[in-house]
Order: structure tokens, then C-alpha cells, then sequence
């Protein structure tokens, strides 16, 4: 029984990966389940039996790259004992993890006004591990006597969080669009750090 579930989670992990692969370089919008089977010689009644539809499948992807990037982002912070470069790693996974996928967040273009439910659970499940791992990181700072005392690390860290996806470009700030054109990353990138800097300098006081 034990090595028939093995299978089953290998089978599962090689769909994800190949349908990773697919709406990395195609996008959701021009990703179809006929060509995720015939990239894996799988029939097209097995690929649902794992995953009913393709935004099933999608979110399945995305739940999984997002404990990638909450590992990511846990083991970074791990290697900093400077809160300024703990919270710009943030700022740098992050900027990377948009960038390197900004072909699979098609999806997110394409439906913005009406994102399914679990899509959100995932986004707030990433916020949440971002503001633990951000608090922590304030604490032990604190702990140190590297800066004031803090009352509500767990509030500022929320309300930087905020601020930092709040960042638009000028050519777009009257837009309340979720997603920026990809030319436009670098510009967020770099605001970021400057907004980061003011933040990291205000606790310094």
C-alpha cells in the first residue's frame, strides 16, 4: 500500500513539475491539460484523475512554489544577524521570485478582479510566514540592544509589508492593478530598498 501511494506522489510531483514548466514559458492563458499529458506520455484521463481542471492544477503549482519561497525566505533570514539585510533579503527574494516567474503569474493578469479563494489563502499564508520570520528577525535585534524597544513588532512589520506592495510606478500609481508590467520591476525593486532604508533607520532612532 505504502509503495502505491509512493508512486502516486512521485506521478503527482512530475505533473506539477511539467505543468511548472508550461505556464513558466507559455503562461496559464496559453497552457492547455492535452499538452501537460503529452509532455509527461500521459493520457489525458489520468492527468485529471490527479487534477480535475487546469486551475486545480494551477493552484496545486502555485501552493507548492510558495513553500519554496517560504523556505527560501526562512533560510536566508537564518544567515543575518543585521536587520537591514534580513529585511532587504526579503525585499531580493522576493523581487527574484516574481521576476525569474512573471510568465506564471499570467494568471493573476488574467483574472485579477476574480481570483479564486484558495489563490488567496496562498498569498496570506506567504504574508503571515514573511511577518513571523520579519518579527523575529526585530526581536532578536532588540534583544541585542541594536535598537529601540518595540512594542508591536508584529504591527510595524504588517504595516512595512503593506507599504512595500504599495509601491507602484509613476507611470501606473493611479492604477490599482495587483501586478506590474514586467519593465516596471526594477523601478519597484529599487523604491523598495529606498522605503526599506527609512524603515530600518526609523527603529535605529
Amino acid at each position: 500500500m505504502s509503495s502505491a501511494v509512493d508512486q502516486q506522489d512521485i506521478k503527482r510531483e512530475k505533473i506539477l513539475e511539467a505543468a511548472y514548466q508550461r505556464f513558466l514559458h507559455y503562461g496559464y492563458s496559453k497552457t492547455t491539460m492535452n499538452e501537460i499529458a503529452g509532455d509527461l506520455s500521459l493520457s489525458k484521463a489520468l492527468l485529471y484523475y490527479y487534477f480535475p481542471d487546469k486551475s486545480q492544477l494551477y493552484i496545486a503549482v502555485m501552493r507548492k512554489l510558495a513553500g519554496e519561497y517560504i523556505q527560501n525566505l526562512e533560510n536566508k533570514l537564518k544567515q543575518f544577524d543585521d536587520l537591514k539585510k534580513a529585511f532587504a533579503a526579503q525585499v531580493d527574494i522576493q523581487h527574484n521570485f516574481i521576476v525569474k516567474n512573471y510568465n506564471f503569474f499570467d494568471f493573476f493578469r488574467v483574472n485579477e478582479q476574480n481570483l479564486p479563494d484558495t489563490i488567496w489563502e496562498i498569498i496570506a499564508e506567504i504574508r503571515q510566514a514573511e511577518l513571523v520570520l520579519l518579527s523575529a528577525a526585530i526581536r532578536v535585534e532588540e534583544n541585542k540592544g541594536h535598537i529601540k524597544p518595540v512594542k508591536n513588532p508584529e504591527q510595524i512589520v504588517d504595516l512595512l509589508i503593506d507599504a512595500l506592495h504599495g509601491v507602484r510606478v509613476s507611470a501606473v500609481s493611479h492604477k490599482k492593478v495587483m501586478f506590474p508590467q514586467k519593465e516596471h520591476l526594477e523601478e519597484i525593486y529599487t523604491k523598495r530598498l529606498l522605503l526599506l532604508d527609512i524603515f530600518i533607520k526609523g527603529l535605529m532612532c
